[in-house]
């Protein structure tokens, strides 16, 4: 779905997280940035997906990368989804998908039979200067986390 791919340049994005705080590509230079995004918070898929990365979050840290979740839901709806699973990371609430479309992870689906526009699950890992290592858009929900460190 998305063009971009391993050697490019990260979309110089910008968006509020759960608690109204702006995060930007810039913010992250020098650490190794893994972006996630999920289709809607607290759904069955997003649950085991987040939740994976949750629970092996200080492998991510003593790794030197921070994770950041992206959805098109509201900042009332990602900071329920946060506080409901304790997640150590932020969740960008992009409701007007510039960020999601930066990236181009927006675009046809089928779900049972439906048609429909909405977010392919995809997960960019960024190095610390802002180029894209690797595109995962064959996400396992419930083993994410093996399929980023390897």
């Amino acid at each position: 779905m998305t063009t971009l791919k391993k050697g490019d340049k990260a979309p110089n994005f910008s968006g509020l997280d759960q608690d109204g705080i702006l995060h930007s590509l810039a913010d992250y230079t020098g650490k190794k940035l893994v972006v996630f995004f999920y289709p809607r918070a607290n759904t069955p898929g997003c649950i085991a997906e987040a939740c994976d990365l949750r629970d092996n979050y200080d492998r991510f840290i003593s790794n030197n990368y921070v994770l950041l979740g992206v959805s098109a839901d509201s900042q009332k709806a990602q900071g329920k989804f946060k506080n409901k699973f304790n997640f150590p990371f932020p969740l960008l609430a992009d409701e007007d998908r510039k960020v999601i479309e930066a990236f181009g992870v927006w675009g046809p689906k089928k779900f049972m039979g439906r048609e429909f526009d909405g977010i392919h699950r995809t997960t960019f890992i960024i190095d610390e200067n802002g180029i894209i290592e690797d595109v995962i858009s064959n996400v396992k929900t419930k083993a994410h986390t093996a399929q980023i460190l390897g």
